[in-house]
């Protein structure tokens, strides 16, 4: 997390902000806290996409159906203005880093035992999104916060808002993808109707990446078209991927997608023992600590934030008139008697 900047707003709704943590294409998402000292996370929408009445319509029906979604492994919607001049939406806050951090950042990919659980519980979560009536359509690690209990899964059905900005492709007017290249189903890619398959598409890809620490298709550098075509064409490379999950795995990315698994026989295929701890002792350390730097964090004070670089310094100006000095009070009588003196004639 990032402390606030001076152009940052000191609260939303009825949530002090405390922190930045982070920023995507539809908007900034805040650390909030509520007057009963709730911490939640609160996204709010970049201005310009408010300002589309087809964008807000779409917001306000996706933010009513996302706070229907229960469910042990996802994060909460919690509270929402969907009619503010800038549209926001808070979440339950999960004190944990998302599974790009830990993958690709901190420890590299999880162990089999570790992957089997994710997909158990992440295809647990996408049986609560798509009972409240949801398509994720964006299921990537970086939606997926770790924690100590087991990972949760954010911002779901959130992007389909963003499809009242698209034109005839996949990009939206500002040039942001319906979706992120990496964990992409074919159909998105095909601009396709979406259905519930499509998540199940996207879960497969995430768990090849925490099996293996890669990209599904290889790396986007090689150009998005490119990129695209693979995924709509090409078969998964899904060595490194664990041989007791291989067949999963690869029923979860078969280009139809009526051959895919539901999320339930995900489910019913991970369950086994899912007793102790889900991830190696080092992880838990390491989230231990991240949860221990939540508690210790302290906003600087608004006037010691770093300035924002977009907005010109003020000069200081050291010949500023200063005021003048104070004259005591028993210098101030002692003037007035000599003035009377003066007037009366007296020495």
């Amino acid at each position: 997390m990032d402390q606030l900047i001076a152009e940052d707003p000191t609260h939303i709704g009825p949530y002090r902000l405390i922190a930045r943590l982070g920023a995507g294409g539809m908007g900034l998402v805040y650390l909030g806290r509520s007057e009963a000292g709730r911490t939640v996370a609160v996204k709010v929408v970049q201005a310009e996409h408010a300002q589309h009445p087809e964008f807000r319509r779409r917001f306000t029906r996706e933010v009513a159906a996302a706070r229907r979604v229960g469910g042990t492994w996802t994060a909460a919607v919690l509270d929402a203005d969907t009619e503010a001049q800038v549209p926001w939406v808070a979440t339950q806050y999960i004190p944990g880093p998302d599974l790009t951090t830990v993958v690709a950042k901190d420890f590299g990919p999880l162990p089999e035992h570790s992957v089997r659980t994710l997909a158990n519980r992440l295809a647990t979560a996408l049986e609560s999104v798509h009972g409240a009536g949801l398509i994720h359509r964006d299921l990537k690690p970086s939606n997926v916060l770790v924690t100590v209990d087991g990972p949760r899964v954010i911002d779901f059905g959130i992007a389909r808002a963003m499809d009242s900005l698209a034109g005839d492709s996949l990009h939206t007017r500002t040039g942001m993808l319906i979706g992120s290249p990496g964990f992409m189903s074919p159909e998105q890619v095909r601009g396709l109707e979406l259905t519930p398959a499509s998540d199940v598409f996207c879960l497969g890809a995430v768990l090849v990446y925490a099996a293996t620490g890669r990209l599904l298709f290889g790396a986007t550098e090689t150009g998005l078209n490119a990129h695209l075509f693979r995924i709509a064409e090409e078969e998964a490379d899904l060595t490194g991927v664990p041989e007791s999950l291989v067949d999963l795995v690869r029923a979860c990315l078969h280009k139809d997608p009526a051959q895919r698994p539901k999320p339930a026989d995900v489910v019913a295929r991970t369950a086994g023992d899912q007793g102790g701890e889900w991830l190696p002792g080092s992880v838990l350390a390491q989230l231990g600590r991240h949860a221990a730097q939540l508690l210790d964090f302290a906003p600087e004070a608004r006037a010691a934030t770093r300035p924002d670089p977009r907005v010109p310094a003020q000069p200081q100006y050291a010949d500023r008139p200063q005021p003048l000095p104070r004259i005591p009070r028993t210098h101030r009588r002692r003037r007035r008697t000599a003035a009377r003196r003066r007037g009366s004639g007296r020495p």
